[in-house]
């Protein structure tokens, strides 16, 4: 079976690096929208818990989000440490829980099923960070009150199905990329 620990070191760290300029690439495939922006990100995210397991899929994403606030451009609307207080950097920092809980049910495991479990759990664990710390921007740094209907409709209703098609999209991705790897280990 394919295991992110049957690839060397050398390997993983090659492949994190992959992943952190992906997700960051995927930032800038977008569609924007008032307060977020349809993107890339969480398809990245999802394969890189996947296809890296859960250490060195959540260090892809702790890299990309480092590199943000160090200054590099690499987030929707730029980067820097005031990207803090953006209403989105909550989905950004949820990308690294995100990452882990998705390569840890996942487990390399070419099962369309577990890797669909896997996914929508991510999507959970981003949407249950996210959320929250929008709200939390929003109302008190931005002073803009917005009731957690508000905050739904802002930033998780519209995405949900176009997060839902790209974890069907990782799903069938994954499926095939998994089986290919396991061969040539």
């Amino acid at each position: 079976m394919y295991t992110a620990q049957s690839l060397t070191k050398t390997h993983l760290l090659a492949l994190t690096a992959l992943f952190a300029a992906l997700t960051a690439i995927g930032a800038f495939l977008r569609i924007p929208t008032p307060w977020s922006s349809f993107t890339l990100q969480v398809f990245f995210v999802s394969m890189a818990g996947i296809l890296l397991g859960p250490k060195y899929g959540t260090l892809s994403q702790v890299v990309y989000v480092a590199l943000g606030l160090v200054g590099l451009p690499i987030f929707t609307e730029g980067g820097g440490p005031g990207y803090l207080f953006q209403p989105t950097f909550g989905f950004l920092l949820s990308y690294i829980p995100a990452a882990w809980v998705i390569g840890r049910l996942a487990g390399g495991c070419p099962s369309k099923k577990r890797i669909a479990a896997a996914c929508l759990a991510g999507l959970a664990v981003i949407y249950l960070i996210g959320l929250p710390y929008m709200a939390l921007i929003l109302n008190f740094y931005l002073q803009i009150p917005m009731n957690f209907t508000a905050v739904l409709w802002a930033g998780m209703l519209p995405f949900l199905p176009w997060d839902l098609f790209k974890s069907a999209a990782t799903v069938w991705l994954a499926s095939k990329l998994i089986p290919l790897l396991q061969k040539t280990l």
